[in-house]
């Protein structure tokens, strides 16, 4: 039935997107017997009226306008589209092949200034298996595995380019404290001793840059000939440097500094960079945080959890299955993630890694939103997506019984407004 689902997917997006954009679709009615919001309440017997790419109004059926010309569709349960809050897929295919993996760079430990926009696929299978699920918005880019591996974008699970499918470009800038990170031989960084220097290097350098582009915007009046000298000289051009560019942005608080870290003494790390440097730090995985819950709460940072089934090896292993039901309650703002595997099929899938959660602590309403207005509170697109609400995209997966059980399908995925899969009708 899946793959019969996703192949029928494939016929309705391709479909939809031979259609001219200027063309305005149909408004699109969902009817569910429970409508998830991810808003603070569910409604039995709902109904949400999609138009023009937005929600126009929701509650319960019969209550709520119907236009004489919608689509309708139905289905036992309908929720907000997922947000998938750290995925490499795009840049990672589904398989495990060259052609398909522009995740990881590994020519240089440093490389701030690579674009996710210049390596993502929006028409890669790995991104229509997420969608397939009922996950309409990544949070995805470059994967751990050098100390600054790149950038990262956010991006809706639809279109033929990049610039259909975009949101935000640059999101974050990913970096990894963990030993996938460091060299071998002489290479630099052998040790976390020289991970953090090499970053606190950098980052230096960047504020030197900054102070440089202040100077250049807002130049002090000149009073005397050797002031008027140095006037001239600040006047010239200063040379462009992507690397220093894109890290001026993260401490302007424009862009997040992504840290993947596991071990207590690397999440230590990251926090303590951030606080050093006064820049926002996301906590990537960290398989360790149920043991520096007063750490991290205290740093207020945000934590972009391992999939609750990761392997418990390496690193990782003093995971646990408790850690979302233990950030959760210590009001600290999580998001459970797909994150990145280096095996076929390269990502997990966010709503059984919430449904693990929901199975060890967390509580049912807090592993929905772990996936959905969790991570887009985190990602800064909340106005957008997360929640079923006036106003707010379009993005709505639609199942045949409860998301949290794993004999449950995903039976339609809408994204602004459109179907771009669907089984029922």
């Amino acid at each position: 039935m899946i793959h019969f689902q996703r192949n029928f997917a494939k016929i309705i997006l391709s479909f939809s997107l031979c259609c001219s954009s200027a063309i305005a679709a149909p408004p699109l009615v969902v009817q569910a017997k429970r409508v998830l919001t991810a808003a603070g309440q569910t409604i039995e017997n709902g109904t949400v009226v999609c138009i023009d790419g937005k929600i126009k109004a929701i509650g319960k059926t019969g209550e709520v306008a119907i236009p004489d010309n919608a689509t309708i569709l139905k289905s036992e349960v309908a929720m907000p589209g997922m947000v998938d809050v750290r995925t490499c897929a795009g840049l990672s295919g589904i398989l495990n092949v060259k052609h398909d993996s522009d995740q990881i760079e590994h020519s240089s430990p440093l490389q701030p200034e690579l674009r996710a926009i210049d390596a993502y696929n929006p028409r890669e299978e790995l991104v229509e298996y997420l969608r397939s699920f009922g996950v309409t918005t990544i949070h995805t880019g470059h994967a751990p595995g050098e100390l600054m591996s790149g950038q990262t974008l956010i991006a809706k699970t639809i279109g033929n380019t990049i610039e259909e499918a975009l949101m935000v470009d640059g999101r974050a800038i990913a970096a990894t404290l963990a030993e996938s990170s460091t060299k071998s031989g002489k290479a630099s960084p052998g040790t976390r001793g020289k991970q953090m220097a090499m970053l606190r290097s950098l980052l230096i350098e960047a504020q030197e840059f900054q102070t440089k582009l202040n100077a250049k915007a807002n130049p002090k009046p000149a009073v005397s000939d050797a002031a008027e000298k140095e006037k001239e000289k600040e006047s010239d051009p200063i040379a462009r440097n992507l690397r220093l560019e894109i890290l001026v942005e993260v401490l302007a608080g424009k862009k997040a500094l992504l840290i993947t870290a596991d071990r207590a003494q690397d999440i230590a790390s990251a926090i303590r960079l951030g606080d050093e440097f006064k820049i926002r730090i996301w906590l990537d995985s960290a398989a360790d945080a149920h043991l520096m819950i007063p750490q991290i709460k205290a740093a207020g940072v945000s934590v972009l959890l391992h999939p609750s089934m990761a392997r418990a090896s390496g690193e990782k292993e003093n995971l646990s299955l408790q850690s979302a039901s233990k950030l959760y309650a210590a009001g600290i703002p999580f998001a459970i993630q797909g994150g990145f595997e280096a095996y076929v099929p390269k990502v997990r899938v966010v709503l059984f890694e919430a449904a693990i959660a929901a199975a060890h602590g967390l509580n049912y309403n807090a592993a929905i939103e772990s996936i959905t207005i969790s991570p887009a509170r985190i990602l800064g697109i909340q106005d957008r997506v997360g929640s079923l609400e006036v106003g707010k995209d379009a993005d709505v997966a639609l199942y045949d019984g409860d998301p949290l059980e794993y004999t449950t399908h995903c039976v339609g995925v809408v994204i602004n407004g459109k179907i771009v899969s669907t089984l029922v009708r």
